[in-house]
């Protein structure tokens, strides 16, 4: 059940149709997996956090460097090379005591991921190299757990929702590590955000049920011309995680 400070807190939301005091029990309820924190990941657990949601499973190894602070919106500059994780874990606290935070100091790996996604009912992928991002994909997929996938480079976004059962994978369309990506390209903290905001409500609408989400659908953002379309991203059958 609600407390009353909570429902104080959480009133404004409460009001959008379909949600009311049964979706906020149900965010309460929920457990959510971030791989990474940062200028993108960092945004959607702010989000989640501020909208009570019960409980965040944070993985983001490495200590903080100068070149985070432009995007990277839960780090203080006094931070620089410390563990980012402990000022992950301070500033959401901050802002919402009733959220359980668990910071794993540590990047999605194939030797972690299964059980990190153990942890959660719904993962969200924000991770810059895709040796995380399909490795928590297939463990994802594995556990039957929806993944809400956000990247962006430049000044471009994309996000969309992968389900079980419902929707292809990762894999799907990216089956292995391109061997051109490369872990440092050019980001604003306003292009990370952008994708972080939208899905960050991927999560509230999975959680919830309310609105659609963009299961089978990819939307990308090129936010140089503010232009927004969004595909369908058919299930492949011989992919070979979720085919």
């Amino acid at each position: 059940m609600l407390t009353d400070s909570e429902r104080a807190i959480y009133e404004w939301q409460m009001w959008v149709p379909g949600v009311g005091e049964e979706g906020q029990q149900k965010l309460k309820a929920a457990s959510v997996l971030i791989s990474r924190v940062g200028g993108l990941g960092g945004l959607v657990a702010l989000e989640l956090a501020a909208a009570g949601v019960g409980r965040l499973v944070l993985a983001h190894g490495g200590d903080l460097q100068p070149s985070d602070l432009n995007r990277q919106l839960l780090q203080t500059h006094d931070h620089i090379g410390k563990p980012r994780m402990d000022s992950i874990v301070r500033r959401l606290q901050e802002l919402n005591p009733r959220c359980e935070i668990v910071g794993k100091a540590e990047n999605v790996s194939e030797g972690n991921a299964e059980a990190l996604v153990a942890q959660a009912d719904i993962v969200v992928d924000a991770a810059p190299l895709f040796q995380e991002r399909l490795a928590l994909n297939a463990a994802a997929m594995r556990a039957g757990k929806p993944m809400v996938e956000c990247a962006m480079h430049t000044l471009e976004a994309s996000v969309t929702t992968f389900v079980p059962g419902k929707s292809g994978c990762l894999a799907c369309y990216v089956p292995e590590v391109p061997p051109s990506w490369k872990r440092q390209f050019p980001v604003f903290g306003a292009v990370s955000g952008t994708a972080a905001c939208i899905g960050a409500m991927e999560v509230i609408k999975l959680i919830t049920g309310i609105g659609t989400t963009l299961c089978g659908e990819l939307l990308s953002m090129d936010l140089s011309t503010l232009q927004f379309r969004k595909v369908r991203l058919p299930k492949r059958g011989d992919c070979a995680v979720c085919g």
